[in-house]
């Protein structure tokens, strides 16, 4: 069994294991990072040897930690680490080259009918009946976008959202509230099988798939790091947050909403952020947790997202593509049928 996991922000870390009986036997854990002294790597391979197959990445990566000797030095990899990769060597996890990427990248669309789209492409990717999809978003019109269990009256001023011509819907996934003016966000959504985030935890898997944005970042000058759970951050302020996703189906969606430029004032009058939500980012004011990447990098907001699309191809590989007449005939259906329904929008009140 053979797996692999990319660090984020680190080195890539390969297991080849096999299983007998229940027990991890011969396992052979290499990659690109650092690690002193040298026999540290056969310190870890013991420590893995006759290991619970089942146990999960954690547990592996602290009987790993407990093997090593204090004075080991590890850079680009972690004992946790090496418990993902074995885990996905037993789940036979797939890799992002193992697929097709697509990407699709269209004309505006409502805010329920990205909803709808989120659905209906996962499911698709989950039957098998649509290869993996990258789908970068254009914002038709103003919105608020709330998790699957927020509270709408909680999370958002009715009045001023109808003020200021501001549609609310709510997602399949869960998370906080996105507040969207065309123009003024950059958001994209994966769709892939969940074979690519076997032996993951959520919040693991969340590291995972925000990997390659980091880099995108990088090469854009803005030095970038995921932030547990679900945001990507920089030293000038919070960038992006993420919602994800497992669908019975079979596949994960992976949703984030990155802040190009932001109206502030607009958002706190739509979005009811009370001091709890702040309380643990250390800062007195709801307006300064989000940074614009439009002050970050200079760049137009169109040349950010080719470089994004750019800078993702170069690292899996991606083929243009566009959404099928009949997902777009579902995804109308399930407009009508559920996102644009109060029993949907107000189903937690």
């Amino acid at each position: 069994m053979h797996g692999e996991y990319k660090v984020p922000g680190g080195k890539l870390v390969v297991a080849d294991v096999d299983v007998v009986d229940g027990l991890l036997r011969s396992p052979r854990i290499s990659g690109d990072f650092f690690l002193e002294p040298d026999e540290a790597l056969e310190t870890i391979n013991a420590a893995l040897e006759g290991l619970p197959a089942g146990l999960d990445a954690r547990a592996i990566g602290g009987r790993v930690q407990a093997a090593l000797p204090r004075e080991t030095v590890m850079l680009g990899i972690t004992a946790e680490a090496v418990g993902i990769a074995v885990r996905r060597a037993v789940a036979r996890a797939s890799d992002w080259r193992d697929h097709d990427w697509r990407l699709i990248h269209e004309a505006p669309q409502g805010p329920a009918l990205h909803m709808a789209l989120d659905q209906v492409l996962a499911e698709e990717v989950g039957a098998g009946r649509r290869p993996p999809t990258l789908r970068v978003w254009e914002w038709a019109s103003p919105a608020v976008v709330i998790g699957s269990f927020q509270s709408l009256r909680n999370e958002v001023d009715a009045g001023a959202a109808e003020r200021h011509g501001v549609d609310v819907v709510r997602r399949i996934s869960g998370g906080g509230a996105m507040f969207i003016e065309p123009g003024n966000t950059i958001t994209y959504s994966l769709y892939a099988p969940e074979t690519l985030v076997a032996g993951m935890s959520f919040a693991e898997s969340y590291a995972f798939l925000d990997d390659w944005v980091l880099g995108a970042l990088g090469e854009l000058g803005i030095r970038a790091w995921y932030q547990p759970l679900n945001d990507i951050t920089s030293d000038q302020g919070k960038i992006a947050g993420a919602a994800q996703k497992r669908l019975a189906a079979g596949a994960v969606l992976h949703h984030v909403t990155m802040a190009y430029d932001i109206d502030a004032d607009k958002m706190l009058q739509v979005l009811r952020i009370g001091r709890e939500k702040v309380s643990d980012k250390g800062i007195a004011s709801a307006a300064k947790r989000v940074d614009p990447l439009r002050r970050q990098t200079g760049l137009p907001r169109e040349e950010i997202i080719d470089r994004m699309i750019g800078h993702f191809r170069t690292r899996y590989g991606l083929t243009q593509d566009r959404v099928s007449d009949d997902e777009l005939r579902l995804a109308q259906k399930y407009v009508t049928d559920k996102f644009s329904t109060s029993d949907w929008t107000a189903r937690v009140p």
